[in-house]
């Protein structure tokens, strides 16, 4: 398939030693019924004889009857077909298709998300297609039966993963999730892990968790027996329904959650709102550099300076000194922020822009397109701190003495309690706190960590009689370690 169509159908084929583990801990006999979902080229098919694949794909379905001729293969949605068949089977594996939500939509969306709320299964809008594909596979599970399947590492912290895992929960006895520290996909910036689920028509009060450096196949009936077993009420009244902290060692956890327990302790949340700046639509069009306004004779009142993205921040404040080394450096750094007003009480200098060919490139964008008037930026504000959206070792924290505005690529801080984040600021690079922005952050490709509003506010600055608790070493470790598993300086 060409690299295109692998994006938007979500079809990346695994790897052969991790078809034949998974289909060992998926089939227990021969005369045991295997459903693939997804089937894509066969792989899993191939691997035992009594087999049945759903493929939406008519050439990889074409493929997947050559691969294996003795299988059933039923061309078409899966969701269609799951709401309509009276099919029942042993079990189950397979690498569902991990489609975002932006592409995940229209018909096929619409059936999958309806068909898991009439299982119990109740997914948010940003859910990616893989989660509903194993509701709906689990929902065709003979009782007693099993699943086998690759899943995306978002299964450890995703919003959109917990009503799968809810789902899982209330109907499989048993539930073993593997995390894989290295890729099974190379080629892909998405990590994998490894899901099996047993006892069908049951239901459990833990989650078996195993953590991985590497994957390694094995001829097992089962998922290797290391690991630890997850209190569900702990994974949902602690972890925020999140598995990733479990990569972290014991010690460090422990001291995580008495912390997270501590009346003393406090979240982000307590001392600020936080949001995602500006969208202009049209950043090139919008931002100006120096030069450019002053060829341009653009007024001084309609400009205001801003941070377009993480990297230019500087480590603690950004004072008019900061801004003024962006201006002696011709950075695009000026925002043009118009009033909402007719167009024709605007200057001439700003009207003559607005008509120009860049203009008429910038007012057919969409955000563009759909706001009125379409040079009016919307939600520019300025707040008291700036905090990375994205960061590679440490996320920064900086105050906004020059009083800038940003976009959407830097995080807002608007301040509610000014004790509260004194002492943030205070504990902002100590070991703890960094733990905390990896625990309650997530990994994004490239090394990356990435912290959602919703996620800033959860950072957790502990109590000061958990931190004389915490040894220096285990908290510096414990931040070493999310960050070898987010592949940061792999």
């Amino acid at each position: 398939m060409t690299r295109l169509r692998q994006k938007h159908s979500g079809a990346y084929f695994t790897p052969d030693p991790v078809v034949s583990t998974l289909v060992r801990w998926a089939v227990h006999t021969s005369s045991d019924r295997m459903l693939d979902p997804s089937c894509g080229d066969g792989r899993f098919l191939a691997a035992h004889r009594n087999s049945v694949g759903i493929e939406q794909d008519a050439a990889s379905a074409a493929a997947a009857m050559e691969r294996a001729p003795w299988a059933l293969v039923h061309e078409g949605d899966f969701f269609a077909w799951a709401a309509e068949t009276t099919e029942r089977f042993e079990c189950a594996a397979g690498n569902p298709p991990f489609i975002r939500y932006q592409t995940f939509k229209g018909g096929v969306r619409e059936r999958a998300l309806a068909l898991c709320r009439s299982l119990g299964a109740e997914f948010p809008g940003l859910a990616s297609s893989w989660a509903p594909f194993l509701v709906a596979t689990a929902s065709l599970v003979k009782r007693g039966g099993r699943m086998a399947f690759v899943v995306p590492a978002e299964i450890g912290h995703a919003p959109y993963a917990a009503p799968l895992l809810e789902y899982l929960i209330s109907s499989f006895g048993l539930i073993h999730i593997v995390s894989v520290r290295s890729k099974l996909f190379p080629e892909l910036s998405e990590d994998c892990w490894l899901l099996y689920a047993e006892e069908r028509g049951g239901h459990t009060e833990t989650i078996r968790f195993t953590a991985l450096d590497s994957f390694r196949p094995n001829n097992a009936k089962r998922p290797p027996k290391s690991g630890e077993d997850i209190s569900v009420a702990e994974w949902r009244a602690v972890w925020n329904r999140r598995l990733r902290p479990f990569i972290l060692p014991e010690s460090a956890r422990n001291l995580y959650r008495l912390a997270a327990e501590h009346k003393d302790s406090i979240r982000f949340g307590a001392a600020a709102s936080i949001g995602i700046g500006y969208v202009s639509g049209a950043n090139d069009f919008f931002h100006l550099r120096p030069s450019t306004v002053d060829r341009l004779r653009i007024p001084e009142a309609l400009l205001h300076p801003t941070v377009r993205n993480g990297r230019v921040l500087p480590s603690q404040q950004l004072t008019q000194a900061t801004i003024e080394k962006w201006r002696a450096a011709d950075a695009p750094v000026m925002l043009l922020r118009l009033p909402k007003v007719s167009k024709d009480k605007l200057p001439v200098a700003v009207r003559d822009y607005l008509d120009s060919t860049a203009g008429i490139e910038a007012r057919g964008a969409y955000k563009c397109r759909v706001r009125e008037p379409w040079y009016s930026v919307p939600d520019v504000q300025m707040p008291d701190f700036f905090l990375s959206y994205m960061s590679g070792r440490s996320a920064n924290l900086v105050r906004n003495a020059g009083k800038a505005t940003c976009t959407n690529s830097v995080h807002g801080v608007r301040l509610r309690n000014a004790v509260a984040m004194k002492r943030i600021l205070e504990y902002w690079t100590n070991d703890f706190v960094a733990l905390s922005r990896e625990v309650e952050g997530h990994p994004l490709g490239g090394g990356m960590l990435k912290l959602e509003p919703r996620e800033a506010t959860r950072i957790l600055i502990p109590a000061e009689s958990i931190l004389s608790q915490a040894d220096p070493e285990v908290m510096a470790e414990a931040v070493v370690t999310m960050q070898r598993w987010r592949h940061y300086a792999d």
